[in-house]
């Protein structure tokens, strides 16, 4: 038995690494040679690389990605900590309702409010503009994270806050001063799944953004890609570039993120 798990575990790695292996390796081959089924690449070269840096305007796509992420992610946290608070350490009428609706902005697939967000997004003056971009991913990375919450806060004894209480600490010194040094993985998941919930976002992107100047990642490589020829070059060495921040930003907070995601299941 243990010999099949070990066979099992290999495939399902071999499953999951080869794609990689393979966009890195086709980007590295020359352009004659990219579609050819070889393993081994028989020659390498950055030709790709350094063609898409000066040919494209991918580095804008990537600042403008990186800002929206960022962006996102800090404007998660700042919001989903405070109303995690409120709705699983605090006592108020149709809190259990609120924290079983949380999850309602799922209901609906993203793609049927295309027409209404767009809508809302222009009366506001949101259209083409990065801070468009940043509301609508907090829109929809903040619910998941608010409920994803409920396991680190339940896993911080109410004590705590009672003792808090008693030494004349007010709610905001609580959840700062005592609460959020306990819930650091906590806080690493929902900022890792607020960052990459906005670097691969495509449809609003596609949508609130006119300009070639304000594209993202996810929509500056569907334009290098064209509509009738595919530079898979560009394409490939696009796609290791958009890798590499998400892999060096997991680098740093992965092993939070890790173990965040089984802490406060059992308290």
């Amino acid at each position: 038995m243990k010999a099949v798990r070990y066979l099992f575990g290999i495939l399902i790695s071999f499953l999951i690494v080869f794609p990689f292996y393979w966009v890195i390796v086709s980007s590295l081959k020359p352009a004659d040679q990219i579609l050819k089924p070889d393993l081994l690449p028989k020659a390498l070269t950055l030709l790709h690389y350094r063609e898409l840096l000066e040919q494209t305007s991918y580095l804008t796509n990537l600042s403008n990605s990186v800002l929206v992420a960022l962006g996102t992610m800090i404007c998660s946290v700042l919001i989903v900590i405070p109303a995690g608070y409120a709705i699983y350490r605090m006592k108020f009428a149709g809190r259990k309702l609120v924290s079983r609706l949380i999850l309602a902005t799922y209901i609906f697939p993203g793609t049927l409010l295309l027409v209404p967000v767009y809508q809302m997004m222009s009366d506001l003056h949101l259209v083409n503009s990065l801070w468009g971009l940043i509301v609508i991913n907090v829109t929809f990375a903040a619910p998941f994270s608010v409920w994803l919450m409920q396991g680190f806060f339940d896993s911080v004894p109410v004590a705590l806050d009672e003792a808090a209480a008693i030494d004349g600490a007010g709610r905001m010194r609580t959840l700062l001063q005592i609460i959020l040094p306990l819930i650091g993985p906590g806080i690493a998941t929902i900022s890792i799944y607020a960052f990459i919930t906005s670097w691969t976002e495509f449809a609003f992107s596609s949508v609130l953004i006119t300009s070639e100047e304000l594209r993202t990642l996810p929509i500056g490589l569907n334009a290098i890609m064209g509509q009738y020829t595919v530079r898979w070059g560009w394409t490939t060495a696009g796609a290791v570039l958009t890798l590499l921040p998400v892999v060096i930003f997991f680098a740093f907070v992965g092993r939070f993120f890790v173990k965040g995601l089984t802490a406060g299941a059992v308290k």
